[in-house]
């Protein structure tokens, strides 16, 4: 039990798989010191991705996605405090204070606050459910299981996080519509042809795909879209996330879409790193599960002094009606988008070298997948990869 006042060699801000990522490189590249991980949800660190996929199709235990299990912390020494807060952060005179008074000095500190998710901001916004968190998940599937067989949901936003819960709420039985602002699927941002597959197999599932259609306003019972009227039993907003930085601007960390952060994931303090959502590393601020792991992981040395690689190929990975989507890069624009193998692989090509590639069912192992985008492959790199695959 942590005392009212009290110190930590290195103190972790915030429970996710940053922070539990840096703790266990920390440990096992030898780290003798005291870690002490502050969380403010009432269960251990988890992981995220499982909330808009199994977790909300299936009534798993908690326990399933935990991090890591309950007795692996203690086990490695790292000292967890869950449902408790950093209120103040001092990273000149290296201390920080918790919402019960408690101040813990350290001598390293990772920022890994995450995100929270953006509501919807039209009259009745406020009544969309929303789904970042353990708790989140559970409300959105009694809800679903409360509404009932051929119920219509309205699921706003298709990007990952909407197009997964409308696919989790199809596979209950639910008869979900997403309601999309841009042009296309995942905001347009993955393309023409990856959008058309994808509102075809949502389609199967028995989701229905609008895109181009902005909610005027929300009610319980409907939403609106202009004049025209929506009837729903429930709706779920999945419209983004904004980085949790209001700790770190009381600090006087430089912020700017994130904590900003060298390639070493030290923020304008000496001694005080972020990683995960929260973070914007060397310029690029990535929102993702694989993205919060590594960054734990580089954090980690760069505390201990130790040699940090360069940052991998961004990797998304998700579920479009049950199938595995895999985005590997995170291109900005493209010359070119080419099915390599149709349904399976897309290539998005600049100067014939891919810059991005979706794999959908697991064509391409990701190791191979992520190398081909870090390496700037041609059309002939994918297909000897997928040969060798058979």
């Amino acid at each position: 039990m942590v005392e009212k006042t009290d110190s930590a060699d290195v103190l972790l801000v915030g429970g996710g798989v940053a922070s539990v990522r840096c703790a266990r490189t920390l440990r096992r590249e030898g780290f003798d010191g005291r870690i002490v991980l502050v969380g403010d949800e009432s269960v251990p660190p988890y992981n995220r991705p499982p909330l808009s996929k199994e977790l909300l199709r299936d009534d798993l235990p908690d326990e399933l996605i935990l991090a890591e299990p309950a007795r692996w912390y203690e086990r490695r020494r790292v000292e967890l405090m869950t449902g408790r807060r950093v209120v103040e952060l001092d990273p000149d005179d290296r201390f920080a204070t918790l919402d019960d008074g408690t101040r813990i000095a350290f001598e390293r500190c990772l920022l890994a606050t995450g995100a929270a998710p953006r509501t919807l901001e039209v009259p009745g916004g406020d009544g969309a459910l929303l789904l970042r968190t353990l708790a989140d998940s559970r409300h959105l599937r009694a809800a679903a299981l409360a509404a009932g067989v051929d119920a219509p949901v309205t699921v706003i936003g298709g990007g990952f996080i909407g197009v997964e819960v409308a696919s989790a709420l199809a596979a209950l039985g639910l008869r979900p519509t997403i309601l999309e602002m841009a042009s296309a699927l995942w905001g347009g941002q993955l393309g023409a042809s990856l959008a058309t597959w994808g509102a075809e197999r949502l389609a199967d599932a028995g989701v229905a795909v609008r895109a181009g259609s902005a909610v005027s306003r929300l009610e319980p019972d409907a939403a609106w879209i202009g004049e025209e009227r929506l009837d729903h039993a429930f709706a779920v907003a999945g419209i983004g996330v904004r980085p949790l930085v209001e700790l770190a601007a009381r600090a006087g960390l430089a912020i700017d879409d994130g904590v900003l952060t060298d390639a070493r994931h030290e923020t304008s303090a000496p001694g005080t790193f972020a990683a995960g959502d929260v973070a914007r590393v060397d310029g690029v601020r990535v929102e993702h599960w694989h993205a919060a792991r590594e960054a734990g992981e580089r954090a980690a040395f760069a505390m201990l002094g130790q040699p940090v690689t360069p940052q991998r190929a961004p990797w998304v990975f998700s579920e479009v009606a049950g199938v595995a989507l895999d985005v590997f890069g995170l291109a900005r624009e493209w010359d070119e988008e080419r099915w390599v193998r149709p349904g399976s692989v897309l290539a998005y090509l600049s100067a014939d070298r891919v810059v991005q590639l979706a794999v959908i069912g697991s064509a391409l192992e990701p190791e191979v997948a992520r190398r081909l985008v870090e390496a700037g492959a041609g059309i002939g790199g994918i297909e000897a990869s997928l040969a060798a695959m058979g």
